[in-house]
């Protein structure tokens, strides 16, 4: 189909269906004749203040109904939207905001009442100030000035969660958007749709459900914070048909003592992505939540896509999916050269994993030099981007991962993927979860160690280097640890430290070990 940018689309909800319900916050219900007048209304506003196509603002708060109509009014006066993590440093922040080139920010009380260094001379409107924020709005009295939007502007410039080092700035385009709503399709969204969104509005995990919702003239219910038993009151209040969730959700929301009181028959689908999915807790979501599953493997920064549909190949659960119809997926050696793969055929050759598809970002922010890096070329000058992940194909082309690429652990020249040594540690009985890291060795060069979270930690801490060492013992005694993957150390945490859309800071892990704890860490055990 022609490209249709999102904003036009609201204006047809509007017209079709004025009076149906497009967002839920609360008590409160946004019909879409409200919507597309209030994203009017912020474009109005946002133009009067002289901005255009080529500006950016930035969006750092909860999820609200208010966050969502500033970012539809901005797309609709042409601007890029940067939606930055409330978690986030005030200089991080402020360093952000600095490279996007914000031209105004948006903020909630609890932004408000750090200490904040936003960029000299940018106007700062506190959006859960309903009297500042009315009165912005009703400043301007004339209807926005159209804007045909360029299917090549910038759609959204989002950060990457930094989980190893500084976030970038990842440039993705109205066309990029355009064609995650066309892949919509295989999820089912449509007008019945209600969809409930329980992760933050500046990742591209919500995103990713956000726009085909409203494209398709959905529904949304909005969390500003995850609550598993408040989760699941919304889903049998609303009737709740399509949700995103991340993996550590999935397993709070399992684990919860009441999860089978409530009516969750209403679900359709449900979706997951953005970090390891265990095949077991698949298989629970599988047999106990109605509905579809399905898992989206790629990157924020676009380029192929896996879906794997749990609910129709439950015999590949341990694989993130095949790749989406349209998407290129390949794997390449540590010389940047392509692995050869046989069709039909399984094999035990890996390499790292790289994509390409319609949608794919223009590169990092001001960060050329980052955007070369990512960058692969094949043979006929086709332009992927490279992962960093490590996996292969099975014989029925379903993509195996097996770790991170800067997270496997080379020890005396052999590989080490550490999620190879997770899943045994998650199958001992006491271990609730767990992340393995690599340490430097004098001898080995590197050598793992792991973090786990015992399911009755908090009873005990006094016995927990004890049970470190128990766990230590069993991990390596397992028939599936060879000589050389041993673990040289377990340490016991409360809990692993996370992102805010669930991803493991392993960095942080290990600077907790490397740093507070000098001793050397040497052998195999």
């Amino acid at each position: 189909p022609p490209f249709r940018d999102l904003p036009s689309l609201i204006a047809d909800h509007a017209r079709s269906r004025p009076d149906a319900a497009a967002l839920i916050e609360g008590d409160t219900v946004l019909d879409w004749r409200s919507l597309d007048r209030q994203a009017d209304r912020v474009a109005a506003a946002l133009q009067h203040e002289g901005l255009g196509p080529g500006d950016c603002i930035v969006l750092c708060a909860a999820n609200s109904i208010a966050y969502v109509t500033v970012f539809l009014g901005g797309l609709r006066a042409g601007l890029a939207i940067a939606p930055l993590a409330p978690s986030a440093t005030p200089l991080q922040r402020a360093t952000m905001a600095i490279d996007a080139g914000a031209r105004r920010v948006f903020i909630d009380s609890a932004v408000a009442a750090e200490a904040v260094f936003w960029p000299a001379a940018v106007p700062v409107l506190q959006l859960d100030d309903e009297v500042a924020f009315k009165a912005w709005l009703d400043a301007t009295v004339r209807p926005p000035t159209p804007v045909e939007i360029d299917p090549d502007w910038p759609f959204n410039l989002i950060y990457s969660s930094g989980t190893t080092g500084t976030p970038k700035g990842i440039v993705q385009q109205h066309r990029m958007r355009w064609a995650h709503i066309q892949r919509s399709t295989v999820v089912g969204y449509s007008t019945e749709t209600v969809t409930l969104l329980a992760t933050p509005l500046y990742s591209n995990t919500t995103l990713v459900a956000l726009i085909p919702t409203l494209a398709r003239g959905g529904c949304l219910v909005l969390m500003s914070r995850f609550n598993a038993g408040a989760y699941l009151q919304l889903c049998q209040r609303h009737r709740v048909t399509h949700t995103m969730l991340v993996p550590v959700q999935y397993q709070r929301l399992m684990a919860h003592p009441d999860f089978g009181r409530f009516d969750l028959s209403s679900f359709r689908c449900k979706l997951s992505t953005s970090a390891p999915f265990d095949a077991a807790l698949k298989a629970d979501v599988l047999a106990r939540w109605p509905g579809g599953l399905i898992e989206l493997y790629g990157l924020t920064e676009g380029g192929g896509t896996c879906i794997l549909l749990a609910h129709e190949r439950p015999d590949k659960l341990h694989t993130v999916g095949q790749p989406a119809e349209g998407h290129d997926i390949r794997l390449i050696d540590e010389h940047s050269v392509e692995v050869p793969r046989t069709p039909g055929a399984a094999s035990d050759a890996s390499g790292e994993v790289v994509g390409r598809s319609g949608g794919m970002m223009s590169g990092y922010h001001n960060q050329p030099l980052l955007s070369a890096e990512v960058e692969w070329f094949d043979s006929q000058g086709q332009r992927f981007l490279r992962t960093g992940d490590i996996g292969r194909f099975d014989e029925d082309g379903f993509l195996v991962l097996q770790d991170r690429r800067k997270d496997m652990i080379i020890s005396g020249g052999f590989n080490i993927y550490p999620s190879d040594l997770e899943a045994v540690l998650r199958r001992h009985p006491e271990v609730a979860e767990a992340a393995v890291i690599g340490v430097p060795s004098a001898e080995w060069g590197e050598t793992p160690v792991a973090f786990v979270v015992l399911k009755d930690f908090g009873a005990s801490h006094a016995a927990a280097a004890d049970r470190a060492e128990a766990v230590r013992q069993w991990a390596n005694a397992d028939a599936e640890v060879g000589k050389t993957q041993r673990l040289a150390g377990v340490r016991c945490i409360d809990k692993l430290p996370r992102s805010a859309i669930g991803k493991v800071l392993k960095r942080e892990l290990r600077d907790d070990w490397v740093g507070p704890q000098p001793a050397a860490v040497d052998g195999h055990g």
